[in-house]
């Protein structure tokens, strides 16, 4: 057809359709709101007991030490921040990092 390979002619609109997807997203990747969010913390406490629940009566399993800092989750339930699974710590004991940008 014209010349043109059909081999050459797929990869030209797969490349244009990628292409067209960019730009309706703003130039971003497809997706990336999700991944550019950030969640850190800090530790407030002298030592912070990590529980496996969002709760006081929860087991701890583990502690952090004053000014440790760590990656969380934007979760928040009973006044505890997940950190993982199975890892939660109190929210009255740790801040947001400056560039946090989940609440």
């Amino acid at each position: 057809m014209l010349g043109v390979p059909v081999r050459g002619l797929i990869v030209i609109g797969v490349l244009g359709v990628a292409g067209v997807m960019y730009l309706a997203n703003g130039g971003k990747q497809m997706g990336s709101e999700k991944g550019a969010q950030i969640c850190k913390i800090t530790v407030t406490a002298d030592i912070l007991n990590v529980r496996s629940g969002p709760g006081d009566m929860q087991p701890i399993v583990s502690t952090m030490p004053r000014d440790a800092v760590a990656d969380a989750q934007a979760r928040v339930e009973n006044g505890y921040r997940m950190l993982s699974d199975r890892r939660w710590v109190s929210q009255q004991f740790v801040a947001l990092t400056s560039d946090s940008t989940c609440k």
